[in-house]
């Protein structure tokens, strides 16, 4: 199978058809494809991030006038297939010998594994050996379809955790984050969806006399890093390496009776993949690699590398907003690439009569404790466009929401853990439910109120008084709900009521005294008091 010429793409149309299609096909008019329909989702993200990267390797726009121009009008399917064609040849999944995509061109000897362990969170063999598969059990997969092979080999290399000794991390460290730009609408085209986190080739530094070599590692033999190898630092290849980073030596072995079922999709297939082979030492991508379509936490004092950020517990709210929209002075954190040009130039273009669409930000991406996949997360945030003359005040106030946010809810914990444990301070556990309440219970209005302050911010208007005061009132009063909520049973008992009535009372103390509340209702008091002057 091919991957460029070849219908493998699991898609959904606009009249709610399901096929598979060849990657030119989404550009077809008449019937247009608006998404990609997997079985995972980590397949899903893993394909968004497959297609984006080959537009930007074939079919990048040179500026941000013509991205606008294919924005407006997208190839036809015969301009996108000859742009894709030349490519071709690198894509083909299965060979004896040869090139392969995302396979190790000279492996012939290594480890033999069963096709289930392309898949992040399944179980390793000593795990299955020692009857601990307790919640992922193994034995589950043992054949899958060409479609999903690449999916889960694609999938892997692009999140690749920490595999044991010399079983390398993708080219973001394991389980990275990933955040695209999609249009608000859903019967939005695929080809809008991946458009929007395409580069200008001005902007990632694409030169047009590198090897192709360069920008697919399975073309050459790969960069060992055992003792006589190296590490491979951002010089040592093509620009466009980043969205096709290989770390994992891998050879799928191609079936010579492969008739029978996929596990994962349930079709019917002549080319069941049951195994491959593994070897450890493959690229180990160091320095400061910078993948466009992840945020990054800089280091503020300039002397270690960008770090990509991870999937992490409890998954992703407005919290982390700040970070992954615009950048997060406090923590280092800054939007990905392709975050940072919407806000540059691609926003205008959306707001002009006739584009005029809204844009959310979705996340995704893995919550890794090493080797062990803990959580698979994803979410949805709506995406503001702030003019540029009141974007520092904007994401300054919007730190000091946050902020007060992080206080309130530190607080609240403490006093709600008063209320069940004699001494707090010494009390173990884990407490993150308290924490998702709150967060999940304050989210809606936090974008409420700021949504209208970014478009007075078009306005050449940033009154930012009101919502600063509306904001510390709805974190006093959803951390005194809160607190009722978790209390109640302590307060039933009435042994523990007077221990209860304490914790509260503290805690309304508390939210009175807090810096940065009243941080939030002095700056709308000096403003109230400017607006009367």
């Amino acid at each position: 199978m091919n991957l460029v010429e070849d219908s493998w793409l699991p898609i959904v149309r606009r009249c709610g058809m399901r096929e598979k299609i060849a990657p030119w096909q989404i550009a077809e008019r008449e019937n247009p494809v608006v998404d990609i329909c997997t079985v995972r989702p980590d397949f899903r993200g893993a394909l968004f991030q497959f297609l984006i990267g080959l537009l930007q390797t074939a079919s990048a726009p040179k500026d941000i006038d013509d991205w606008r121009a294919h924005w407006k009008k997208a190839p036809t399917e015969e301009t996108l297939k000859s742009q894709l064609q030349i490519y071709a040849p690198n894509f083909a999944l299965l060979r004896d010998s040869g090139p392969a995509f995302m396979q190790d061109l000279e492996l012939l000897e290594g480890e033999s594994k069963s096709i289930a362990s392309l898949l992040i969170e399944a179980p390793g063999s000593k795990t299955c050996r020692d009857n601990q598969d307790l919640f992922i059990k193994g034995g589950r997969v043992q054949g899958v379809c060409p479609s999903c092979a690449a999916s889960a080999l694609f999938t892997l290399q692009i999140n690749a955790p920490s595999g044991g000794v010399g079983h390398r991390t993708s080219l973001r460290g394991g389980g990275p984050l990933t955040t695209l730009l999609m249009p608000s609408a859903e019967s939005a085209t695929l080809w809008h969806k991946l458009w929007l986190n395409i580069l200008p080739q001005e902007r990632l530094g694409v030169g047009s006399t590198n090897s192709a070599r360069s920008i697919f590692p399975w073309l050459a033999p790969s960069r060992l890093s055992d003792k006589q190898g190296s590490s491979t630092f951002p010089d040592d290849a093509h620009p466009l390496q980043v969205y096709w980073g290989m770390p994992r030596r891998i050879r799928l072995h191609t079936p010579r009776d492969g008739r029978g079922y996929c596990d994962l999709c349930g079709e019917q297939t002549d080319q069941l993949i049951r195994e491959y082979t593994s070897k450890n030492y493959g690229i180990n991508y160091e320095g400061p690699w910078v993948h466009p379509l992840t945020p990054y936490r800089q280091d503020l004092k300039k002397k270690s590398p960008p770090l990509s950020l991870k999937g992490q517990q409890g998954g992703l709210g407005y919290r982390h907003w700040l970070g992954l929209l615009w950048h997060d002075p406090a923590n280092g954190y800054e939007a990905s690439r392709a975050v940072r040009l919407f806000h540059e130039g691609y926003g205008e273009i959306l707001e002009e009569p006739d584009a005029n669409i809204g844009v959310r930000l979705w996340g995704f991406g893995y919550d890794m404790d090493n080797m062990k996949a803990r959580c698979w997360y994803e979410q949805e945030m709506p995406v503001l466009t702030v003019s540029s003359e009141y974007r520092p005040q904007f994401i300054s106030l919007v730190g000091e929401l946050l902020a007060a946010a992080q206080d309130v809810l530190k607080e609240l914990r403490f006093r709600v853990k008063a209320t069940w444990f004699n001494n707090p301070k010494e009390a173990k556990g884990d407490f993150s439910f308290i924490d998702q309440a709150f967060w999940q219970a304050t989210e809606s209005q936090f974008y409420r109120l700021l949504k209208p302050l970014a478009r007075e911010s078009k306005q050449a208007q940033f009154i930012s008084a009101p919502v600063a005061s509306a904001w510390a009132q709805i974190l006093k009063k959803t951390a005194l709900v809160q607190f009722d909520h978790w209390s109640l049973e302590e307060a039933l008992d009435g042994l523990k009521l007077q221990r209860v009535t304490r914790a509260r009372r503290f805690l309304k103390g508390k939210l009175s005294s807090l810096a940065s509340l009243k941080t939030l209702d002095d700056a709308a008091k000096v403003e109230q008091q400017q607006e009367e002057l």
